[in-house]
């Protein structure tokens, strides 16, 4: 058990984690923070421009240092992006500040969901299965290390998927006493 008064999703990107997140964060009274909204709210320009301009190292640094800072703030749900984990520091910073929920789900998922999504640096390639394939070699190993609980990606809905976890959070997590508005 990690008891704690903030939620973190994580997973591959299309698992929900924006969508699912919102809701969760309306059933348990927290405050929902999508971690890509941040660094496009705090650069001013959309997360592709920030890849352009500074490439996936500049964005990767910026993340860090918004993840830090949001992580901190209590009684929040996290969004976070699919490769926030890769970072030593974030998995340090998730796993100390959080209760870190894995929204899992398959290639074949990905590929419907984000089938006319053109807005992520990383798919932009002629072969996006192969992209998604070899991002999740490298991180889906990260992802079971670092979560407290792993959601199966079932199909269906917004609706049925946070109603899925709801209940396997319920069941889970050790929420502390205290309001999740406080600092202790």
């Amino acid at each position: 058990m990690n008891p704690s008064h903030n939620v973190f999703l994580i997973g591959p990107t299309g698992a929900g984690k924006t969508s699912i997140g919102r809701r969760l964060a309306a059933h348990y009274g927290l405050t929902f923070v999508d971690l890509d909204q941040e660094i496009e709210r705090h650069c001013g320009v959309d997360v592709n421009t920030v890849f352009e301009i500074e490439g996936e190292a500049g964005f990767r640094q910026r993340e860090s240092a918004l993840l830090d800072e949001c992580s901190h703030r209590p009684g929040v749900l996290l969004a976070t992006g699919a490769g926030v984990v890769l970072a030593p520091h974030n998995r340090r910073h998730l796993r100390e500040r959080g209760y870190v929920v894995w929204l899992q789900t398959t290639i074949e998922q990905q590929l419907e969901r984000l089938e006319r999504d053109h807005r992520r640096p990383l798919l932009a390639v002629p072969d996006r299965r192969e992209r998604l394939q070899a991002m999740a070699q490298v991180r889906e190993p990260i992802y079971r290390e670092l979560a407290d609980l792993a959601v199966p990606g079932e199909h269906g809905g917004v609706t049925a998927a946070s109603e899925r976890c709801i209940t396997l959070i319920d069941h889970h997590w050790q929420r502390p006493d205290a309001s999740p508005r406080q600092t202790t």
